[in-house]
């Protein structure tokens, strides 16, 4: 009886432990400060840039061109990008509405896209 005893305290001050620290990982709940030194890319530079590369863009989602596939345009050019449902946090965006879109190159062989990690909508 001792022996369960002390197997129940352990576990617990060690689950307690660990809940202690626990943060969920997601970023639409932390606060904190954001802009300043944002570096805004247009198009036709994403288009000259290597694979992996992060970037954000603003501008305007004209199309859907197939699953999670959109058209994206700005001043300058117009590129595909992929947004996982996720990304979207909920909002509904049209054409008309401007966007951020915070991502990374993939540059291809033959077609440079980008991979949106999550849109804001202005």
């Amino acid at each position: 009886m001792k022996k369960i005893s002390i197997f129940a305290a352990v576990c617990t001050l060690v689950g307690g432990a660990a809940m202690a620290d626990f943060q969920p990982n997601n970023p639409h709940q932390a606060g904190g400060f954001v802009g300043g030194n944002e570096a805004i890319v247009t198009v036709k530079q994403v288009k000259e840039m290597r694979d992996d590369v992060p970037v954000i863009v603003q501008g305007h989602i004209v199309q859907r061109m197939g699953d999670e596939k959109y058209l994206f345009e700005d001043a300058t050019d117009s590129v595909t990008v992929e947004i996982d449902d996720k990304d979207w946090r909920g909002q509904t965006v049209t054409p008309s509405d401007t966007v951020k879109l915070y991502g990374e190159v993939d540059a291809g062989m033959f077609k440079t896209e980008i991979d949106v990690g999550y849109v804001e909508k202005l």
